[in-house]
């Protein structure tokens, strides 16, 4: 589970990668094409970037003749929020125990 959480978070950490999974979350599935003018940089550096993120398994592509439609996966995202629930329960539990200690200190 470690790993998949670490490919999810090592795929997002890129703003270039995090803007394409944006983009395809927003508008729905998109050629190499699209998503290169979209991303504003080369079609091989797109490429690359949706490597990583089809690596990640927030990424599926379809082949339809000579292209390739690229579709994000947000259920893939699931490591993440877990990952974030867990640090919000525990960050919960902190100030909570900090509230008593201070209304403690009160009496």
């Amino acid at each position: 589970m470690q790993a998949v959480t670490d490919n999810v978070f090592r795929a997002l950490a890129d703003p270039t990668r995090r803007g394409i999974f944006e983009e395809m979350t927003r508008h729905g599935e998109q050629t190499v094409h699209a998503l290169t003018r979209y991303a504003g940089v080369s079609q091989p550096a797109v490429s690359k970037h949706l490597t990583v993120l089809k690596r990640a398994k927030l990424v599926r592509h379809r082949r339809e003749g000579r292209e390739t439609h690229y579709s994000a996966q947000p259920q893939a995202l699931a490591p993440l929020v877990d990952w974030m629930g867990q640090y919000g329960a525990f960050w919960r539990e902190r100030f909570d125990q900090l509230e008593n200690l201070l209304e403690r200190m009160d009496k």
